[in-house]
């Protein structure tokens, strides 16, 4: 269950808190031809970071290049938090980083393990993210539904805010 009142007052700590509750998101390119991806994870909150694994041939990479601005966009398991953040996105290895998230499922992609010729790293910056919080509680959501209908105006069933990431150095 999100945590409204955290939400509203520290919205970047809920951000990384539902993160790392969730496995995977959808990452693309702007610009990019095909649509978003599926795509696991690795958070560093201290640094403002996500790191994403993948295969050099996956079609993200071609479109990354040597750097491109990237749009990630994360559901929380119980779909009562909502994010889409952006960044800028490039190539880089950090032996650090992969010894953090190596393990079994990552190297079910990769037949030489760690050092595939194929396996690429992909370091997001993030620069702002736009958070939907919202009540799980059925209840709430029908009254809320139900008052909007009766007297007019919007239901109150949770909060939007943007966050904004300092840019790292």
């Amino acid at each position: 269950m999100t945590d409204l009142k955290k939400a509203e007052r520290n919205p970047q700590a809920l951000f990384w808190e539902e993160l790392d509750d969730v496995t995977a998101g959808m990452l693309g390119v702007e610009g990019m031809k095909a649509n978003l991806q599926p795509m696991s994870h690795h958070a560093e909150p201290a640094k403002g970071k996500l790191w994403f694994v993948t295969r050099r041939d996956a079609e993200l990479v071609r479109e990354i290049g040597q750097g491109a601005t990237a749009r990630y966009v994360v559901v929380g398991d119980d779909h009562d938090f909502h994010a889409c953040a952006s960044g800028a996105i490039r190539q880089r290895r950090d032996d650090r980083v992969l010894d953090d998230l190596w393990n079994p499922v990552v190297a079910s992609w990769f037949e030489h393990g760690r050092d595939d010729p194929d396996l690429v790293m992909l370091e997001m910056d993030l620069r702002e993210a736009d958070v939907w919080a919202s009540t799980d509680s059925a209840t709430l959501f029908g009254w809320e539904i139900a008052k909007a209908n009766i007297k007019g105006g919007e239901p109150d069933v949770g909060v939007r805010t943007r966050i904004e990431f300092a840019v790292a150095a």
